[in-house]
C-alpha cells in the first residue's frame, strides 16, 4: 500500500544531497576492496603476515558485505534507509580509521569484516533511495550516474594505491575513506527525512534475513578462496559450499512458508527480473575479469610496478565520465535494450581485438584503444541492464531489487574472478607444456637460441655465467609466452561471454514506455 508519513516523522528530502549520500557510500564500498586487492602485499608485510593466512584479508571484507546484504534490506525497510545508512557510515569511519594501528593479522582481519559489514549496508540501499529521491523523469541520469560510481571507482583503484604507496602509505588505502564517510553522515542526515523507530519488529524477517546473509557469506568466501585451496580437493571449499547452500535453500523455504515484509521474493523474480539480475551477474563478469587481466599481462609478461599498472588502468575510467550522461541521454530516446545490447557488444568487441592482435611486446599504450571501447561499453551496458529493470519492477520492491543487485554484483563479480584466475594457471601450464616440448636441450633451434642469447649476454655478465644467464632468459622467454597465450585465451572467453548476453538480452520483450510520474514513498510495514 501507499504509505502516510508517521506522526513527528519529518518529510524534508532534498533530492540531490540524497543521491549524492549514497553515491559517496557505493563509491567507498567498491573502491576499499580493490585498494585492499591491490595493497595486499603491503599491508601483509606490515603486519609480518604470509602469503596463505594474508589472502583472507580481503575475503574478511568482501564477505562481511555479502553477509550484511539481506539484512540491509530488512533494515532498510523497517528503520529506514537513512538510520541504517548513517550508523554503517559511522561504523565504517571507526574501522577504518582503527585498522592500520592493527599490530595483528587477527586484528586487520576484524577490522576488515568490520568494515565490510559497514560498507555491504551501502549499496543495496543506494538504488531505492535514488528512486525515491528524485523524479520519475530524471531516473535515466541516476541510474547512468550509478553505474558510473560503479565502475569508476573499480577501474581507478590501482592509480590510487600506487600513489598513496609512492607517496604517504599504505595506511592512506584506509584512512581515505574516512572522511567520504563523514561527509556522507552529514548528506544523509540533512537529505533523508527521518523516521521514528518501529513499535515492533517481525521477528521471522530478520530470521530469515540472518539465514540468507550467513549462507550468501559462506559461498561467497568458498570462490574468493576456491583458486588457492584447489577448489574440491579441499574439505574447507567443500564445507563452506554445503553449509551456504543449505542455509541459502532453507531461508527460501522460510519466505515461502512465511511470506516477508522485507523481501518480496515473487515480486523480485516476475520475469523478466530474474534474466535482467543474471545479465547483471554476467556484465560484473566480464567488466572485473578484464580489469584483472590487464593487470596481471602487465605484471607477469612485462614486469611492471604497480604505479605504472594504475596508469594504465586510469585510461578505462576517465572516458566513463563522458559516457555516463551519453548513456542516460541514450536511455531517455530509445529502448534500453538497445543500449545495454549495444554495450555488450562494444566489449565483445574489445575483446576480440585484444585476443586478435596481442603480443608479448604491449604496454598501456597499445591497450588505449580497446580500453576506450570497453570503458563506453560498461557504461551503456550496466546502465541499460539497470534501467531496464528500474522499468518492469514494481515500486514496493525497490529495497528487495536493490539487495538482489548487489547480490549479483558481488557473486558475478567473485564467480567471474575465480572462473578467470583458473582458467589463466590452468590454460598458462598447458602452453607452456606445449611451448616446452619444442625447447628440447641438445637440439638445433635451442642450441643456436642459447648461443644467441650467450653472444647478446656474455659481455655484462661475470665469467662463467653467461650460459646460466642465456638459460634463464630462455625459460623467462617460455613463461612469457606460455602466460601470453593463457591471458588471450581469457580474453576470448570473456568476450564469448558478452555475446552470449547480447544474444540473451535481444530476446527479451520491449521494457515499458516509462515508468509513473508520481511513486508512492516505501511503507516500513506490510505491503498489500
Amino acid at each position: 500500500m501507499i504509505a502516510t508519513v508517521p506522526p513527528g516523522a519529518s518529510s524534508r528530502t532534498r533530492p540531490l544531497l540524497a543521491v549524492l549520500a549514497v553515491l559517496f557510500g557505493a563509491f567507498i564500498s567498491t573502491v576499499n576492496g580493490r585498494l585492499s586487492v591491490f595493497g595486499l602485499a603491503d599491508i601483509r608485510g606490515a603486519i609480518h603476515a604470509g602469503f596463505d593466512e594474508g589472502a583472507w584479508i580481503v575475503t574478511a571484507q568482501t564477505a562481511g558485505q555479502m553477509l550484511i546484504t539481506p539484512i540491509a534490506v530488512w533494515a532498510g525497510g523497517v528503520y529506514g534507509p537513512r538510520r541504517v545508512l548513517v550508523w554503517a557510515a559511522a561504523l565504517f569511519a571507526c574501522a577504518e580509521t582503527a585498522l592500520p594501528f592493527s599490530s595483528s593479522l587477527d586484528q586487520v582481519l576484524a577490522c576488515q569484516f568490520i568494515a565490510g559489514l559497514a560498507s555491504g549496508a551501502f549499496i543495496p540501499l543506494t538504488l531505492p533511495v535514488v528512486l525515491q529521491s528524485t523524479p520519475p523523469r530524471v531516473w535515466a541520469y541516476g541510474v547512468a550516474v550509478y553505474a558510473l560510481n560503479l565502475e569508476l571507482s573499480l577501474n581507478i583503484s590501482a592509480s590510487l594505491e600506487a600513489w598513496y604507496i609512492d607517496h604517504i602509505g599504505w595506511q592512506m588505502i584506509f584512512w581515505q575513506n574516512v572522511p567520504l564517510a563523514l561527509a556522507m553522515i552529514v548528506c544523509l542526515v540533512k537529505a533523508l527525512p527521518y523516521r521514528p523507530m518501529p513499535a515492533k519488529v517481525r521477528l521471522p524477517d530478520l530470521f530469515g534475513a540472518v539465514m540468507m546473509s550467513l549462507g550468501l557469506a559462506l559461498i561467497y568466501a568458498a570462490l574468493d578462496q576456491g583458486n588457492r585451496l584447489d577448489w574440491l580437493s579441499s574439505g574447507t571449499i567443500i564445507g563452506l559450499l554445503m553449509a551456504g547452500g543449505i542455509l541459502v535453500a532453507a531461508s527460501l523455504l522460510h519466505l515461502r512458508i512465511l511470506p516477508s515484509d522485507w523481501f518480496h521474493l515473487r515480486q523480485g523474480l516476475v520475469w523478466p527480473l530474474p534474466m535482467l539480475l543474471v545479465l547483471v551477474l554476467v556484465l560484473r563478469l566480464t567488466i572485473l575479469s578484464t580489469a584483472f587481466l590487464i593487470p596481471q599481462f602487465l605484471v607477469l609478461v612485462r614486469g611492471y610496478r604497480t604505479f605504472e599498472v594504475g596508469q594504465a588502468m586510469v585510461w578505462i575510467a576517465v572516458p566513463q565520465m563522458i559516457t555516463a550522461p551519453l548513456a542516460a541521454l541514450m536511455l531517455r530516446r530509445f529502448d534500453s535494450r538497445l543500449v545495454a545490447g549495444l554495450g555488450l557488444g562494444l566489449i565483445a568487441v574489445a575483446c576480440l581485438i585484444v585476443t586478435t592482435t596481442m603480443t608479448v611486446e604491449w604496454g598501456p599504450r597499445q591497450f588505449l584503444v580497446t580500453q576506450l571501447i570497453q570503458a563506453l561499453g560498461q557504461s551503456l551496458a550496466l546502465s541499460g541492464i539497470v534501467f531496464t529493470s528500474v522499468l518492469h519492477m514494481r515500486p514496493d520492491i525497490q529495497l528487495t531489487f536493490g539487495g538482489m543487485i548487489q547480490t549479483a554484483r558481488l557473486m558475478g563479480g567473485q564467480i567471474g574472478l575465480a572462473l578467470t584466475e583458473t582458467v589463466l594457471r590452468t590454460h598458462e601450464q598447458y602452453a607452456s607444456n606445449l611451448i616446452g616440448q619444442h625447447v628440447v636441450a641438445g637440439s638445433a633451434a635451442t642450441v643456436a637460441r642459447l648461443q644467441t642469447t650467450i653472444g647478446a649476454v656474455d659481455a655484462a655478465s661475470p665469467a662463467g655465467s653467461a650460459t646460466a644467464r642465456a638459460a634463464a632468459l630462455l625459460g623467462l622467454a617460455v613463461r612469457n609466452a606460455a602466460n601470453l597465450q593463457a591471458i588471450i585465451d581469457c580474453f576470448a572467453m570473456i568476450g564469448l561471454v558478452a555475446a552470449a548476453a547480447l544474444i540473451i538480452l535481444l530476446v527479451l520483450g520491449r521494457a515499458p514506455p516509462g515508468p509513473a510520474r508520481h511513486v508512492p514513498v516505501l511503507s516500513p510495514g506490510r505491503h498489500t
